[in-house]
C-alpha cells in the first residue's frame, strides 16, 4: 500500500474527498503518523487529523490498511488523484513534531 492515498465519495451531486500520509516523526526515534485531510474537492480541508506515533512504517500501513477498508465500506474509492492538501499535512506535521499538538491520537485541527 502506497504511503500517500486519496480517497473521494460523491454524494448528491458533491465530492467528499480524504487524503491519508504515512510520515515519520522528527528525532530519528523510529516513530511514525497517519495524517489525514478530509474536506470537499476544489475547497480547503475542513479537518486535519493524525493518528499515533507508531513504531515503524510497517504498522503506520497496517493501520491505515484497516481505515481504508473501513472508508470502502462506507462508499469511498480510492482515486488516483494527485494530493492537493500535502502542505495542509505537512504544517499538522510541523505542528506534532514541535510539540504544539498535545495528543497525536485523534488530533483535531
Amino acid at each position: 500500500m502506497s504511503r500517500n492515498l486519496c480517497l473521494t465519495r460523491q454524494c448528491l451531486g458533491l465530492v467528499t474527498r480524504i487524503e491519508c500520509s504515512i510520515r515519520p516523526l522528527a528525532g530519528d526515534t523510529g516513530m511514525w503518523t497517519l495524517l489525514f485531510a478530509a474536506g470537499m474537492t476544489g475547497e480547503q480541508p475542513s479537518t486535519i487529523k493524525s493518528q499515533g506515533p507508531f513504531h515503524g512504517p510497517f504498522v503506520a500501513e497496517t493501520i491505515l490498511e484497516s481505515i481504508v477498508e473501513s472508508l470502502t465500506l462506507h462508499g469511498y474509492k480510492l482515486a488516483d488523484d494527485p494530493q492537493i492538501w500535502c502542505l495542509h499535512l505537512q504544517a499538522h506535521l510541523r505542528e506534532l513534531n514541535s510539540g504544539r499538538v498535545h495528543s497525536l491520537s485523534d488530533t483535531r485541527h
